[in-house]
């Protein structure tokens, strides 16, 4: 076993010598052929959208077909870990985010992979706030009037998350702390579930995406009390910030990107970066995802790398402190 493992290490690293030694010829006539990017979680999901979206408009602009592949499991592990031992040749890429190289590899005993050096991290695509939000028939109007209500009942209030080390989960973490208040988290396999039964009323909130709970916010069967982004959204003026409550380290959103295995080109992430900014700022990319509070970014290489290794250094530690575990 371990001859064999050593003659495919070696195999690869002598595949990686030579992709780097023809890096200049061939990285200028990237794309050649048909390029996969592998979605980590479920088909209808915003990586699965977002992917497309940007698969299509690449498709179009790099004149050779960029396809999506859903590889689901382990909170996006599975299909991330695939894509980081793969040749670096651009050829195999991966919608990565903070769930899929920033929670789950700290919620995991021994993650498979290091989230920042075993990825070449290439574009921020960007992604929703997460929103808090409360049944209708609790006399909660604004995120205020929820805290004294908290204060005055606390480990009695409810609220449900998408599940245990989710985006939802943590950011009702850092609420809870910072409003020095005390509710108990009913962990779901899953958002939609959650938003069931808060409709339903057998929970009192829910902290999710505001993706998934806006159809029911809209419908008036949710009351969205706050949002984690850093200011209000074009199409959801009338619900406020974390911060504008005074809560101003509950901010941050769900956020995905375009990632590949390390050792890519720097030619042919360069040329990704700048054709996925440019996609994001067109206008009929821009009124598709504004709706679920997905605004255009404008981070190039470095900044991008540099907001990711942020990330993990600040989610990291809130992920372990809160005692969860990957399911």
């Amino acid at each position: 076993m371990i001859e064999i493992f050593e003659r495919s290490f070696a195999l690869r690293s002598l595949m990686l010598a030579g992709l780097l030694a023809a890096t200049p010829a061939w990285a200028q006539q990237y794309p050649v052929k048909t390029v996969r990017i592998i979605a980590p979680f479920t088909a209808g999901g915003t990586a699965d959208t977002l992917g497309r979206i940007v698969a299509a408009k690449l498709t179009e602009s790099l004149g050779q077909t960029f396809i999506v592949e859903n590889r689901p499991g382990a909170g996006g592990v599975l299909g991330s870990d695939l894509v980081s031992k793969s040749v670096p040749d651009g050829y195999l890429l991966v919608v990565s985010g903070v769930a899929s190289h920033v929670i789950a590899p700290a919620l995991a005993a021994k993650s498979p992979f290091d989230p920042v050096r075993d990825f070449t991290h290439i574009a921020l695509l960007g992604g929703p706030p997460a929103v808090f939000g409360v049944h209708p028939s609790l006399p909660a109007k604004d995120l205020r009037a929820f805290v004294m209500l908290a204060r005055t009942k606390p480990k009695e209030l409810v609220y449900g998350s998408p599940g245990n080390g989710t985006q939802g989960h943590l950011m009702a973490e850092v609420f809870q702390q910072a409003a020095k208040i005390k509710i108990v988290h009913a962990p779901y396999r899953g958002a939609s579930i959650a938003v069931v039964d808060i409709v339903a009323g057998h929970i009192h909130a829910i902290s999710t995406t505001l993706t998934t709970a806006s159809s029911q916010i809209r419908a008036g069967r949710i009351r969205a009390l706050a949002i984690s982004s850093t200011s209000r959204l074009p199409d959801w003026s009338d619900v406020p910030t974390f911060q504008e409550a005074g809560y101003r380290d509950v901010v941050g959103t769900v956020w995905f990107s375009l990632s590949g295995p390390p050792g890519m080109p720097a030619e042919i992430v360069s040329r990704l970066n700048t054709e996925v900014r440019r996609i994001l700022q067109l206008p009929d990319v821009r009124e598709r995802l504004r709706g679920d509070g997905i605004g255009p970014n404008q981070l190039d290489v470095k900044a991008f790398n540099d907001f990711l290794t942020a990330e993990v250094k600040r989610w990291t530690p809130i992920v372990r402190a809160s005692g969860a575990r990957a399911d």
